[in-house]
Parts: structure tokens; C-alpha cells; sequence
């Protein structure tokens, strides 16, 4: 079988937001498939943060096509002055300045669904040139976001009739930044407009947690259940063949990735507070490594766990594994957001497949909390509930007192292995 793979986010990319295609490319070789890639030139796109390293990972049967892009983010970075682009389409910038203000309506209303819709037109204009070179393709699969991406998709159905799977691995509309865009009621209806399209058309829909398939199953009653798979993200088990080496000399936490105000963990820091009072003869420690806003920094100072607290700036992919399998515990907390039931974070399978005991700070009954439950890692704790926060610090502190090693045995994990995953999406592309 032959694949086109059209996603903007690819190596050097670094962050979330490359592993899911990145993994299923590395994997569909093996299984019988073909790919092509279709992604942005990286001298012209914008990425958030880059990992080199990732390279590495791309077959090198695997046919990789870099084409130009019109994106506003150069023409933003000179006017702001600002060297890194905004996260979630402007979405996370100041709502104090005119400027930023500005910047935003620009992008909720200009830039539908997405700013980097420029690249579009050279994404069709590359596979025109693939088509008409006799170039044929079992399915195309696009992957959102930037939920633009999904218009190719839409595109190619109609020009071509390809088989198409539309891969989102996050909510359109309901994305938690969305009411924060300041989008006119034409701007609203335009973007519900397009992500019914895309839901309506594609021949099958790929979404990374049961809850994102309910919310868009009620975007339109001319879907159905069977249309939708639930495909989460997961774990490389080749990433994990190193041995987990957890501290002997303190009960290290850590936690992986991006971390501000929004996830609250600010009573999770004072329980470590008041436990690190309460058992002095136990030295606890945390490691956050990644992104930490200034406003957890604060929360870390305001509980005098500054002396006991490790920031380590962003790694690459592979470095960040070996944090996780030098921890004792690790920490993942799910934002404090509208429609939060359904966020399932790619690293929570990357911490199962450390085989550690997780701390969830989020909400009790989600997907994440499910997750964890059936796996036997671990659970949520809501954001309120100190008291169950500090029980449970205890409790690992009691068993750290008896064996500094608190891994877990081999948990039932295996299904959300990247190449169990991938073999599903094989299955989704042999059903016609």
C-alpha cells in the first residue's frame, strides 16, 4: 500500500506536536506500507522548538517532500520584535497589550482556521505535480493541528476522490484557547463551517481520547459512531530499551514538558511542603524539565521548595526519556480547561512505558484518569483535594523508607505501543 502523509510538523520540529506522525511513518515500512511525506520547509515554516535528533528516526525508504509556505509569523516577529512565535495561534499572549489585543482578533478573524493556511496551496500544488507524474496513493492521511491541514485533506477529496483519514489530535472549535481568539459571529460560523466539512467528508476520523470523539460526533447528525476511531497516542518502545536507574539518595519527582499557572499544582507543591516538614529523614526532591512558567516558579519560591526544586530547560526526545526512567515518580497534570475530560497528553504513555508510579493532578473521571486506572499506574487527583494529595505523598514516602525503587512491575500497557497503534491505522487503510 502507498501513503501520503501530509503534516506540517515534522523533524527538526521538535515538541508533542511531531511524535504522533513521526511514529507512525517509522513504523509503517515494516508493515507493508509506502510512504510519502508532504511537509513545510523548515528554513520557512515557524516551529515553536526544534529537536534535531529526530531525523534520525525517519526511514530512509521514506520519501520526504519540503515545499515553501506564506505564513504572517516573519512579518509578526518584526513588528513585536519578538523571536519565538506564539503558541496556539496567538492565543497565549498578553491580553494587557493593544498590540497583542490586535494581534489576536487578527488571527481569530484574518487567519481561518489557522495562520498557517498559506501553506496550503503549495501543499496541492506539490501533490498536482505527484498526480500528474502517474503517482497513485491507497489513502492520504493529514494530520491537524494546525487544523488548516485538514483543508487539504478536504481539497483532495473533492479534486481527486483519495481515500482520505483526517488524523486531529486535538478539538477544533472546542480547543480551550478558542473563545480567547475574540472571532465575529461570521468568523465563527466560517471555522464550524470548515471543521463540519472536514468531519462530514473525510472517510474516516482518527482522535487521540474517547471524549475528543464525542465532542465531535455532535458537530453534525449526519455522522455516525463507526466513523470515528480512537486512536491515542503512545509509547516507542525502542526509546525504552535503557534501564530505569531511579535515585537512592532522595525521592525524586518529575515532571516532563510545559507546566503554568492553568495546570494548578499549586496545592500539590504544598503538600510536598508540609511532607518535606512532616519527614525530614526523607529528602524529597522535584525536576521539572521543560517549559516553567514564571508564575509555578513563583508557587515553587511562595513554598519554600526552592532548594529543592531542579528546572532543566527544553531536551531533545531522547534525553527526556532517560529523566523519566531516573525518577522515582512522575509527575503529569492535566490543565485546568474547558473540555479538559478528553486531553490526553502524548508523554502519559511515555510515563507508563517507564513503568513508575504516577501523580495526576486533574479531573477525577477523565480520560487520563481512566488511562491510568486501567493500567494500574496511578490516579487523579482533583485540583482541590489537598488532603488526598497529601495522603497520597505519604503513602509513597512510607513505601520509599522500605525500597528507594518504587517501579512499578510490567504494566498492561502493551496496546498503546506505537507499532500496535500503527498497525491499526494499517487496518483503517485496507477498509474501504
Amino acid at each position: 500500500m502507498r501513503l501520503l502523509v501530509i503534516t506540517y510538523y515534522w523533524p527538526p520540529s521538535g515538541g508533542a506536536g511531531v511524535q504522533r506522525s513521526l511514529k507512525f511513518v517509522k513504523h509503517l515500512p515494516a508493515l507493508g506500507v509506502e510512504c510519502t511525506v508532504i511537509t513545510v520547509d523548515p528554513n520557512k515554516g515557524a516551529y515553536p522548538v526544534l529537536d534535531h535528533s529526530l531525523a534520525a528516526e525517519i526511514p530512509p525508504s521514506v520519501r520526504v517532500i519540503r515545499t515553501d509556505t506564506s505564513e504572517p509569523f516573519g512579518s509578526y516577529k518584526k513588528i513585536t520584535g519578538r523571536q519565538q512565535i506564539p503558541y496556539g495561534g496567538f492565543a497565549n499572549e498578553s491580553k494587557t497589550s493593544f498590540q497583542q489585543r490586535f494581534f489576536k482578533f487578527v488571527r481569530g478573524n484574518v487567519f481561518i482556521p489557522d495562520p498557517r493556511r498559506g501553506w496550503n496551496r503549495h501543499v496541492l500544488r506539490a501533490v498536482a505535480d505527484l498526480l500528474a507524474q502517474g503517482e497513485t496513493f491507497d489513502a492520504v492521511l493529514t494530520s491537524s493541528p494546525p487544523h488548516s491541514t485538514q483543508l487539504i485533506g478536504l481539497a483532495l477529496k473533492k479534486r481527486y476522490g483519495l481515500r482520505w483519514l483526517a488524523d486531529l489530535r486535538d478539538p477544533w472549535t472546542d480547543i480551550y484557547y478558542h473563545k480567547e481568539l475574540n472571532q465575529t459571529p461570521p468568523a465563527r460560523w466560517l471555522d464550524a463551517y470548515y471543521e463540519r466539512q472536514v468531519l462530514e467528508q473525510a472517510d474516516e476520523i482518527l482522535v487521540t481520547s474517547p471524549d475528543t470523539k464525542r465532542l465531535f460526533l455532535g458537530k453534525s447528525p449526519r455522522l455516525t459512531a463507526s466513523k470515528f476511531h480512537v486512536l491515542p497516542n503512545g509509547y516507542d518502545e525502542s526509546d525504552f530499551r535503557i534501564r530505569s536507574t531511579p535515585p537512592t539518595e532522595c525521592l525524586l519527582i518529575t515532571h516532563t514538558g510545559t507546566i503554568s499557572e492553568t495546570y494548578h499544582i499549586e496545592l500539590f507543591l504544598k503538600a510536598c511542603a508540609e511532607c518535606s516538614q512532616r519527614h525530614p529523614d526523607v529528602p524529597l526532591r522535584l525536576r521539572f524539565v521543560g517549559k516553567v512558567s514564571d508564575g509555578v516558579r513563583q508557587q515553587i519560591e511562595e513554598n519554600n521548595l526552592g532548594s529543592q526544586v531542579e528546572f532543566i530547560s527544553f531536551v531533545p526526545h531522547e534525553e527526556s526519556v532517560r529523566y523519566l526512567l531516573r525518577a522515582t515518580v512522575l509527575l503529569m497534570a492535566i490543565p485546568d480547561v474547558p473540555n479538559n475530560f478528553g486531553i490526553l497528553p502524548g508523554k502519559v504513555f511515555e510515563y507508563l512505558a517507564a513503568n513508575k508510579p504516577i501523580i495526576c493532578i486533574g479531573p477525577v473521571g477523565s480520560d487520563a484518569d481512566n488511562l491510568l486506572e486501567e493500567c494500574g499506574a496511578g490516579r487523579a487527583l482533583a485540583y482541590d483535594a489537598y488532603s488526598a494529595m497529601l495522603e497520597h505523598l505519604e503513602g509513597l514516602i512510607a513505601q520509599w523508607r522500605k525500597n528507594s525503587n518504587l517501579d512499578l512491575p510490567a504494566l498492561n500497557n502493551t496496546r498503546y505501543s506505537r507499532k500496535a497503534l500503527t498497525q491499526q491505522l494499517v487496518q483503517l487503510m485496507q477498509t474501504k
